[in-house]
């Protein structure tokens, strides 16, 4: 029964994580990492090992990375310069300040765009600097989504095997 209990509660943790992944303001992979961690604590770490969290570890950095990167990437594919990828990071600060969850989506393109313009584009290459913003994100969003649903794949295996 108590491991019982502990699976529900590290899988409303993990499902936490996932809606992390649509709503950026909540830590969504580091989140699906702690559900793991918390279930293989406090079972002694019988099915999940020391071994298998290290490697949701290395995942969880990974998705940190692809998360943060996949903006500036998509903007630079679309000829983003050094005006729009300084937007991108001044319009992810400002859209977590101003809009919150939304603002963080919505602000890392509005600032590429500003600052592609202040730089000297013109508004049609500043809007083009900026969907290659938006693309980043939808990549980095589907890549961190894929990497959640194996690791909880993984440890729902793990727990039923």
């Amino acid at each position: 029964m108590w491991e019982i209990i502990l699976f529900s509660i590290s899988i409303i943790i993990m499902i936490v994580g996932v809606m992390g992944i649509i709503v950026p303001i909540i830590p969504s992979i580091p989140l699906i990492w702690f559900g793991a961690f918390f279930y293989a604590i406090l079972t002694g770490f019988e099915e999940i090992t020391w071994k298998l969290l290290l490697i949701f570890a290395l995942l969880t950095v990974f998705s940190i990375i692809i998360e943060n990167i996949g903006n500036v990437y998509g903007a630079k594919k679309f000829g983003a310069t050094k005006w729009g990828i300084a937007g991108s990071i001044a319009g992810s600060i400002a859209g977590f300040f101003l809009g919150g969850a939304i603002g963080l989506i919505v602000g890392p393109v509005v600032g590429t765009i500003i600052f592609e313009m202040i730089g000297g584009k013109n508004y049609a290459g500043a809007l083009k600097s900026g969907l290659g913003n938006f693309v980043g994100f939808v990549g980095g969003t589907l890549m961190k989504g894929i990497i959640g649903i194996i690791m909880i794949g993984i440890f729902v295996w793990k727990v039923f095997d």
